[in-house]
């Protein structure tokens, strides 16, 4: 008989949404599914269980679930709370980002809130799975140095406690066929926000021009209805180099993955990078900073220091020249097995 899993999604974002699609298609379970739209973050974090107070009743009247597996935007605590029926029922608390290490945007007001959400939900939780030891060890780090802030009355050593009951399960990857390679095609499918710094993209530009680098540019990626100053430079400065500048089909979007020849990320923020992941997985070959979680995902001829456009233009070049041939092969490992093993073992 297949085991009854409750999921809860708080942040029903694009990535949020295809893991979430993955796995009740790919793992054999009793599914039960409730979300919520990825927007108002401050409102979602804090108040999904408001939001679910008359609709999980209405789930559980008939229906008793074995496992819950919640992403950490989930209040589980406040919901193994509020819903008796929930509170022996062990829990998989799922973390795509982590609030201790996430970028605080212009004109964003800094809360503690969000972080307790975490935490209260990690220390409820039986297990606490993590997209990448980065995030893992950010959640930990951060852990540690909010209590050094707090005045009193605090345990100790809660950052090791955690440790012991968290693991690392990436999201699995979309693989995506190559194509006929467009030479010298540099994909960006990155969101248009300020945690993927593209204005570090555009100085990447300038410069790969300067330098009279032959590159055309398939502009991916959502963006909000604000036109980022970056993508407007972008577009202005390079109109001859653009073949794309479009939120595409998903056809569309995997035809411009595998034609590119170089996928380029200037993050300031990337718990997991499945955008990069899905144009390596083409035969993209990654350029991404030497921090974040891309160090443990990509060799170090590939990685550049952070913010050093001049070295991400180096590899670049060594890319379009051929020489990438000595550089390491950006592995793209698929998680598929380690999520069945879970629902084995959970």
């Amino acid at each position: 008989m297949s085991k009854k899993i409750l999921l809860l999604s708080a942040y029903r974002s694009d990535s949020h949404a295809s893991w979430a699609k993955w796995l009740t298609r790919n793992l054999v379970a009793d599914w039960r599914v409730l979300e919520l739209p990825g927007r108002y973050f401050r409102w979602r974090i804090r108040g999904n269980p408001l939001s679910w107070l008359d609709e999980l009743p209405e789930l559980l009247h008939d229906w008793q679930p074995e496992r819950i597996l919640a992403t950490s935007m989930v209040d589980i605590a406040t919901i193994k709370g509020l819903f008796p029926q929930l509170a022996a029922v062990p829990v998989s608390y799922y973390f795509h980002e982590n609030q201790f290490a996430y970028p605080q945007g212009e004109g964003q007001h800094n809360s503690v809130d969000p972080m307790m959400v975490q935490l209260y939900g990690a220390l409820a939780a039986d297990e606490c799975l993590f997209n990448s030891d980065f995030n893992r060890q950010t959640f930990l780090t951060g852990v540690d140095a909010l209590l050094k802030k707090l005045p009193d009355c605090k345990p100790s050593s809660l950052s090791d406690r955690l440790g012991k009951k968290s693991t690392v399960l990436p999201v699995p990857v979309n693989s995506v066929a190559a194509g006929k390679k467009i030479p010298g095609l540099i994909v960006w499918n990155h969101r248009w926000e300020y945690d993927k710094k593209p204005e570090s993209f555009l100085q990447l530009l300038q410069l790969l021009k300067a330098q009279g680098v032959d590159f055309k540019l398939a502009l991916l990626g959502a963006r909000a209805q604000k036109i980022p100053a970056a993508l407007t430079h972008i577009r202005n400065e390079f109109s001859a180099q653009i073949l794309v500048d479009a939120m595409v089909s998903r056809a569309d979007y995997e035809y411009w993955l595998g034609a590119a020849e170089v996928v380029v990320s200037t993050a300031i923020h990337e718990f997991q990078g499945l955008s990069v992941h899905e144009a390596v997985s083409a035969g993209a070959v990654p350029v991404v900073p030497d921090d974040l979680c891309y160090r443990e995902q990509y060799p170090e001829a590939l990685r550049y220091p952070p913010a050093d456009t001049d070295a991400a233009v180096a590899v670049i070049r060594a890319v379009f020249s051929g020489k990438d041939g000595c550089l390491p092969q950006a592995a793209v490992t698929s998680s598929a097995d380690a999520w069945r093993q879970w629902l084995n073992h959970c």
